[in-house]
């Protein structure tokens, strides 16, 4: 985890029983209270890693169609072509299914 990411964190207490949660701060007399959703760094690191995995997944398959939008198959070999690019698209879809799980 880089460091940027890790100076994002705020560290809070939160009580075992109630949930309540504090995270004293200096006040410069300006404090406004509001509503706000907060999750675990453990959770928070599950989602990045998880975020990756899958950017990960979707650069290989976008790459792999690339090469179908470039390909031009050869006078006659259309059926040979065809099969290829099945072939290829049964790549991707593994490579996307294997990005899923």
């Amino acid at each position: 985890m880089s460091s940027t990411a890790e100076n994002s964190y705020v560290q809070a207490w939160q009580c075992i029983g109630c949930g309540r949660i504090e995270a004293p701060q200096p006040c410069i007399g300006v404090c406004r209270d509001r509503k706000v959703l907060l999750v675990g760094k453990e959770d928070h690191e599950a989602a990045l890693a998880e975020i990756q995995r899958l950017r990960t997944a979707l650069t290989c398959a976008s790459a792999m169609l690339r090469r179908f939008g470039m390909a031009t198959p050869h006078v006659g070999q259309w059926e040979n072509s065809y099969r290829a690019l099945q072939l290829q698209v049964r790549e991707v879809l593994a490579v996307l299914s294997a990005g899923a799980t």
